[in-house]
Parts: C-alpha cells; sequence; structure tokens
C-alpha cells in the first residue's frame, strides 16, 4: 500500500509531546493498531503518530477513505474538528484551531462557497480511538459559522476571556514564548502577560526556563498595578495632563469673557449718563 505522508498536513497540529508519544508506542506494543489511518486517496490525513510506530515495529494496520473530501481546505475542517473533541488536546491548542477554523469559513463566504463540515467531530483521540470500518459518503452538515468571540470560545470549550488571552499571544509572542506555552512550561495566563514585553526580554525569559518566566509574569501584573497609583499620587498621564490643560484654557477664557462683559457694562453706564437730560435746568 502506498501511503503517503504530507510534512503540511503532519504539521498542521501540534505534536504528540516526547511523553505522549512514548505512552501511545507503549499501548500499541501491547494492544496493537486499533484504530483505522484515515486517508484522502494516497494521502495521510489522520494517525500520522500511530503509522510511524507501524513502521517502526512492523504493527498492521487498516485504513479508510473519507469520500466527502473535496479539496485540501474541508481536509483541514475535518482534522480540526476532530482534534476540538479529543480530550488530550490543551485549551491554547483548542483555541488556535478554533480560530483557524473561523478564517477558513471566514474565507468560503468571502468566496461564496457553503461552509460545509467533512465531517462530525468524533469522540476519538490518537491514543485510544476506536476502530472505524466506514465513513459514510453521506452529505456532510452545515458548518456553524464562528462570528463572535463567543462562537469562538464554545467551539474550543473556553471561555471568552481565555480566547482573549490566545489571540494576544498569537498576535504579539515569540517563537520560543509559544513554545514554552506548549510544553507545558508556563501558563496560558502567564503566557498572555510575558507576551506583552520587548521580544528580547520575551526570548531570555523563555530560554531561562520555566522559574524565569513567572517572574517575568510576575513583574509585567505588578506594573500594571502600580500605574493606577502612581496616577493617584499626581503623575497624571498624557490624555490627563491634556484634559488638564484644556480646563485651564476654558477657565482662563471664561475669566476674559467676564471681564470683556464688566468693562461693557461700565462703558454703556458712562454713555447713559453722559446722554442723559439735565434735569435741573
Amino acid at each position: 500500500m502506498n501511503i503517503v505522508v504530507s510534512p503540511a498536513l503532519k504539521a498542521y497540529i501540534d505534536p504528540l509531546t516526547p511523553q505522549e508519544h512514548e505512552a501511545l508506542e507503549r499501548s500499541m506494543l501491547a494492544e496493537g493498531c486499533r484504530d483505522a489511518l484515515v486517508l484522502w486517496g494516497d494521502t495521510l490525513v489522520d494517525g500520522h503518530n500511530r503509522y510511524g510506530i507501524c513502521q517502526k515495529h512492523g504493527l498492521p494496520f487498516q485504513t479508510v477513505q473519507n469520500p466527502r473530501f473535496q479539496s485540501m481546505e474541508d481536509v483541514h475542517l475535518w482534522m480540526i474538528d476532530q482534534h476540538l473533541g479529543r480530550r488530550s488536546v490543551s485549551d491554547f491548542q483548542r483555541g488556535v484551531l478554533a480560530l483557524r477554523k473561523r478564517e477558513i469559513l471566514a474565507e468560503r463566504r468571502a468566496q461564496g462557497l457553503p461552509a460545509v463540515s467533512a465531517g462530525a467531530p468524533s469522540e476519538q483521540t490518537e491514543e485510544r480511538a476506536q476502530p472505524d470500518d466506514s465513513l459514510p459518503a453521506a452529505a456532510a452538515p452545515e458548518a456553524r459559522p464562528l462570528h463572535s468571540r463567543e462562537d469562538i470560545a464554545k467551539a474550543a470549550r473556553l471561555s471568552s476571556g481565555q480566547v482573549v488571552l490566545i489571540e494576544k499571544i498569537q498576535k504579539q509572542a515569540e517563537p520560543e514564548l509559544v513554545a514554552a506555552l506548549r510544553s507545558g512550561s508556563i501558563s496560558l495566563n502567564a503566557a498572555a502577560a510575558v507576551a506583552s514585553l520587548p521580544a528580547n526580554e520575551q526570548k531570555a525569559a523563555a530560554m531561562a526556563g520555566t522559574d524565569e518566566l513567572k517572574l517575568a509574569a510576575k513583574r509585567v501584573r505588578e506594573s500594571r498595578r502600580k500605574a493606577p497609583e502612581s496616577v493617584s499620587d499626581g503623575q497624571a498621564t498624557a490624555p490627563d495632563q491634556e484634559r488638564q490643560a484644556l480646563q485651564r484654557q476654558v477657565a482662563q477664557l471664561q475669566a476674559e469673557n467676564a471681564a470683556l462683559h464688566a468693562q461693557l457694562e461700565a462703558l454703556r453706564a458712562q454713555l447713559d449718563a453722559a446722554t442723559a437730560p439735565d434735569l435741573n435746568r
């Protein structure tokens, strides 16, 4: 059997950690490859870890075709849905996958294409999946749009706040910091805090290890708490200073207007006195 392993598809989902891969290998050596590998033609879509272990140890395996795949986007959506339903996927990974799904569905809508899902999410896992002898060719269900952050959070089984943190990490975090988060060396909240630092500080903290990452996150949080205190102590921020300057300018103009009004009233009084008839004449 000719099975093609696409590096792009293999890298589309985060790989297992060394510990997870070792556990999967021990399980397969004891029980065999219980789960069918999913193919699109000759291309391997799901089961890269199992396929590699089978090749290494000469274990037999089964394959199954998914007839619903019409494009690489279909394959990506199916892979995303599969992993969103797996318990072993971390919060960060689920958030990233849900954001990817939003981008694919948005692009399809922009092109006027139906947002068709290539299959419902599975409860299978790479470690303990149940064999599937066939994937029915019935019409695929319409994928639910992910318009809002709440939609993304629901798809990823996260809170909206966690989605905000993941979006921030994706935009600001250096690769070294993301790698530390993926490995479990730092929490999602701490990674989002460190991501606000300059790139060189992120890299240095990530290279220094877990303890330094935690200290960096602590420093960021403390600096945020001190900022409001400095304002309350009289150290106004730039917007506050500008507002205070405008208030002083308005007060000065009001005073000048009052003075001009008083001068005008005095001139009117003098004019009235000069033009009034002399009653004693």
